[in-house]
């Protein structure tokens, strides 16, 4: 099972400027966003795969000392889901493929594993929910191989999730569902 970390966004609801980027914003423990979220989606998936946009040597930095590789992607300027694209077809031999948000620094770690491990099948779909809601990570059976490498633009995956039958696995936890989008959101 292939990790893959969206980490190409801009950001702009964090800083309609682009002077600040919300992935390289520290935490209290004086790491940041990006490290968090590529840490423990690293711990579930050894060798996971960070998609950044081109020109960003810091983020890249973050990723790489968390334990991702790095896959400097101009597609990904385009969107989410040409990011996505990207992050498949550069891992053609996966078996599957668990996708994670750079932006989500408190996903449990128990979370990415129980939806990589509920990938058994080559046509199963699942996500981390909390409360009936889906959320993240979101995996893929390799059957999905070519819907998610024809995927562009910034939708990403959720036409394809309308779609599909998607499996939820419980996760305890609202953090499934959090992500950092506003400077406030910084607080725990």
């Amino acid at each position: 099972m292939q990790g893959i970390l969206l980490a190409a966004g801009v950001g702009r609801r964090f800083d309609p400027t682009g002077q600040t980027s919300k992935l390289l914003a520290t935490l209290p423990d004086g790491r940041c966003v990006a490290w968090h979220s590529a840490r423990t989606l690293c711990d579930a998936l050894p060798g996971s795969l960070a998609v950044i946009r081109p020109g960003q040597p810091a983020l890249a930095e973050q990723l790489a000392d968390a334990g991702c590789r790095i896959l400097e992607s101009s597609e990904a300027e385009a969107g989410m889901g040409s990011a996505l694209a990207h992050a498949v077809r550069s891992t053609p031999d996966a078996g599957g493929w668990v996708v994670a948000l750079a932006d989500m620094p408190w996903l449990p770690g128990g979370a990415v594993r129980a939806v990589a491990d509920a990938i058994t099948r080559p046509e199963h779909i699942a996500a981390a929910a909390f409360g009936s809601r889906r959320g993240h990570p979101v995996g893929f059976g390799a059957r999905w191989r070519d819907m998610l490498c024809a995927l562009h633009g910034d939708s990403g995956a959720r036409d394809m999730l309308r779609s599909a039958g998607v499996q939820l696995i419980e996760a305890g936890s609202a953090d499934v569902l959090r992500d950092i989008d506003l400077p406030e959101h910084l607080a725990r």
